[in-house]
């Protein structure tokens, strides 16, 4: 875990977001909360239902942060981080869907 040092870049925050993600089964819990954020998102746009646009804020955050709370037992980076954390989130999750992930690890850890 990284020092209350306050991080500058997102560059600096990758590694540090991938230390708080290093159990699988909480970046499954993050990718199935993106996927389904996402796909909800899409839904309403199509519809113009965006009174509900909320509710793709709540599945995403709620999977992410359960993973955080039980499984991970860490604080979401979302706290401190809420910009950087969300772009983070989705690059991981493209990272994963395009099998990079696996090479990130070793430079960092």
């Amino acid at each position: 875990m990284m020092s209350e040092q306050k991080i500058s870049s997102f560059q600096d925050f990758w590694p540090y977001y991938l230390a708080e993600h290093r159990l699988p089964s909480n970046r499954l819990l993050h990718y199935i909360g993106t996927a389904l954020s996402l796909a909800l998102l899409i839904y309403l746009l199509i519809n113009q239902q965006w009174l509900y646009i909320p509710l793709c804020f709540v599945i995403g955050y709620g999977f992410a942060w359960a993973g955080h709370f039980l499984v991970e037992k860490n604080k979401p980076a979302t706290f401190k981080y809420p910009v950087w954390s969300l772009l983070a989130d989705y690059k991981m999750f493209g990272m994963a869907l395009t099998c990079q992930l696996k090479k990130e690890w070793p430079k960092y850890f």
